[in-house]
């Protein structure tokens, strides 16, 4: 058991995407473009290949909200996801210790803001309107 306050390090990260989002793919697409100091394992929320490897996590939620997971279980939703993200790239790991810090984080979360509304107007109705779209059937994409 790691000591109260101890940081376990990252080595690994999945990201968990929307398969249905069309910024959530392009982002995904930006990402397996872009130089990783840290590996970005890239894989559809709520598929089978993520309940494969996160058999407790709340998947209905991942559809919701961008969920990253470390390897060794770390957890990170929302605006937190995002800015590890950019901390697991090259060129965007300054920006990253930037937006965690009391100047950067509003602009962290008036982005993921804007993100969310933007999904909130271009998402596809998925008919009955009792959650989110059940996502398409695909393997594991690894982008590291």
């Amino acid at each position: 058991m790691a000591a109260a306050g101890a940081r376990t390090p990252v080595t690994r990260l999945t990201v968990l995407y929307d398969a249905q989002c069309a910024l959530c793919v392009h982002v995904r697409h930006w990402l397996l473009k872009q130089r990783r100091l840290i590996p970005l394992d890239l894989v559809p929320a709520a598929s089978e290949e993520a309940r494969r490897r996160f058999p407790g996590l709340d998947h209905a939620g991942t559809l919701d909200e961008i969920t990253v997971i470390g390897d060794r279980g770390q957890i990170y939703r929302g605006t937190a996801a995002w800015i590890v993200c950019l901390w697991a790239l090259a060129e965007h790991r300054p920006k990253a210790h930037w937006l965690t810090t009391p100047a950067g984080r509003p602009f962290a979360r008036a982005t993921v803001l804007a993100a969310a509304k933007y999904r909130s107007v271009t998402a596809p109705s998925c008919g009955d309107g009792g959650g989110a779209c059940e996502v398409p059937v695909m393997g594991a994409e690894t982008g590291g």
